[in-house]
């Protein structure tokens, strides 16, 4: 397999000299998984906050689906300026470590 020949969309990329894939989670309070998004290794963390842009649970007495959480909570590497500026833009409580 010759990595610089595979496709964006197939979410496996070189980190620190292997091949490798990072899976990030958005979960709700009970750690179920509510949306899941495949990167490459070698891509930083902090793309991956559109997590948010697919987010939709449904309301058990109808209605649009929840697109916003009250709150977040990640590590220090979605400490960016322009995620705390979406978050604080939204509404979105944060507890980034």
């Amino acid at each position: 397999m010759n990595p610089s020949a595979e496709s964006p969309d197939h979410a496996i990329g070189r980190s620190r000299g292997d091949l490798s894939t990072k899976i990030h989670h958005l979960v709700d309070g009970h750690e179920r998984p509510l949306v899941v998004l495949i990167s490459p290794g070698q891509s930083g963390d902090c793309p991956a906050f559109p997590l948010l842009d697919h987010l939709k649970v449904p309301r058990l007495e109808g209605g649009r689906p929840r697109t916003l959480p009250d709150r977040v909570r990640g590590d220090k590497a979605y400490s960016s300026r322009v995620n705390w500026e979406l978050l604080r833009r939204c509404g979105i409580g944060a507890v980034i470590l």
